[in-house]
């Protein structure tokens, strides 16, 4: 069941490009290579050759290559090979291709809300000796980033491009109106309402935009009291205590007063990052992978803050984990590279400042280097800070196929005004119906 499961979900990630937390995050640019065999081919100058296939292109992915460089270039016995293969759906999409004709790579970035499937169905290698065999814990990771690090009681992926929603605010625009910056739904509401502007009945700026993506319903039903799987993973945990049904009515309120500019779903983190650095929305639900490019290119007072509370702060975390595959014949060689990424000072640390991504180690959260950026641009801090509230409550092994359903849902909803109830009503009993097949 469980490996049959992994790979009949193929096809359905290939539908599924959007919407799984961070989706404009890998800079999916030129084609990805073919799948190649992992670890068959002869190792050159009697070095051990490991396959680690990943999801970053663009400047992340030359982030990435420099990072493998520098592992290759103190590392005379061991050579990393780095492949490029797209999105985070078509990466996991060819990891279950390689699976059945033994081409897997040594190590993968998997997609965090991935890494139930993988591990479910046993390929993932436990990694919990191997950080024993190097004296490192659990505890020398950040806590929030570890909700999908380990399952059943095994430890199958460690943290790596790691980031989470927050609030992007142009203060500019707060201050002109003597505005503060929201810290709850209902400080949101009257912020946004405020910053509209209309010419004509046509509005011409909007108080808050969000891209079309499940992580920020997600982190409201967290915030309004409710959790998105029920604790028994059964049925979901926000349909019969009316969370749901608040959560869509409070997002719908603001979309009919203009006050949010809900965007096509094609696209639509460009679309949204471009309203807001062009100043049409004053602030943004965003994945805090953008902060670096909003930096850079906004022309305001760029500030960030807590995506805002209603009973609770909560945010779900998003971006990938890495993981070594059980399949894998160079181990001792493969958690090298891992245990250098994960804690070498020249490991994936000049990746993080660089990237933007989160810090995900006490240490490089301590380090000189983030300390000294944190003081530069402070925007970053706050997005770490949040992770105080980092909560994941969408971890199951369903989750790729619940997940289609419910962008269902917020189209339903979102775009075609479809009453909120009966939408919520159909997903449920189709989320149950999947929950009851595993």
């Amino acid at each position: 069941m469980k490996k049959t499961h992994l790979l009949c979900t193929a096809a359905l990630l290939m539908g599924t490009l959007t919407a799984c937390g961070g989706p404009e995050e890998p800079a999916a640019t030129g084609a990805a290579p073919a799948a190649q065999p992992a670890s068959e081919k002869p190792a050159e100058g009697g070095k051990t050759t490991v396959q680690f296939w990943h999801s970053l292109g663009g400047k992340n992915g030359e982030y990435m290559d420099a990072m493998v460089k520098r592992f290759n270039d103190s590392h005379p016995n061991v050579e990393v090979v780095a492949t490029f293969q797209g999105s985070y759906d078509e990466m996991v999409t060819k990891l279950q291709q390689s699976l059945p004709s033994k081409t897997a790579p040594d190590v993968a970035m998997l997609e965090r809300a991935y890494v139930e499937m993988f591990a479910d169905a046993d390929v993932l290698e436990d990694l919990g000796p191997l950080m024993k065999s190097s004296n490192l814990s659990e505890g020398d990771f950040v806590s929030g980033l570890m909700g999908h690090s380990t399952f059943n009681n095994k430890l199958v992926s460690l943290p790596l491009n790691r980031s989470t929603p927050i609030l992007h605010i142009n203060k500019t625009l707060l201050d002109e109106k003597g505005l503060k910056v929201p810290t709850t739904w209902d400080e949101l509401k009257t912020t946004a309402e405020a910053l509209v502007v209309k010419e004509g009945g046509e509005v011409k700026r909007y108080g808050l935009t969000m891209p079309f993506d499940t992580w920020y319903p997600m982190a409201m039903i967290t915030q309004a009291g409710g959790t998105f799987f029920s604790e028994d993973k059964k049925t979901i945990g926000f349909y019969d205590n009316g969370v749901g049904s608040k959560v869509f009515g409070y997002l719908k309120d603001l979309q009919g007063t203009g006050a949010l500019f809900y965007p096509p779903a094609k696209d639509s983190g460009n679309i949204v990052n471009q309203m807001f650095t062009s100043g049409k929305a004053a602030m943004m639900f965003q994945s805090t992978g953008t902060i670096g490019s909003l930096i850079n290119t906004a022309k305001f007072e760029y500030v960030t803050a807590y995506l805002p509370k209603d009973q609770k702060f909560a945010s779900p975390t998003g971006g990938a984990n890495v993981a070594m595959m059980s399949s894998s014949g160079n181990k001792q060689a493969a958690w090298e590279f891992i245990r250098w990424m994960e804690t070498d000072p020249q490991g994936a640390l000049p990746f993080i400042l660089q990237s933007g991504y989160l810090p995900f180690t006490k240490a490089m959260a301590e380090s000189k280097e983030l300390q000294d950026l944190w003081a530069k641009e402070p925007a970053r801090k706050v997005a770490y800070e949040q992770l105080q509230y980092a909560v994941d409550t969408n971890k199951s092994v369903a989750w790729p196929e619940v997940m289609k359903e419910f962008n269902s849902v917020i189209e339903a909803v979102m775009y075609d005004n479809k009453d909120i109830q009966a939408s919520l009503e159909t997903f449920k009993k189709q989320a149950e119906r999947i929950l009851a097949g595993q």
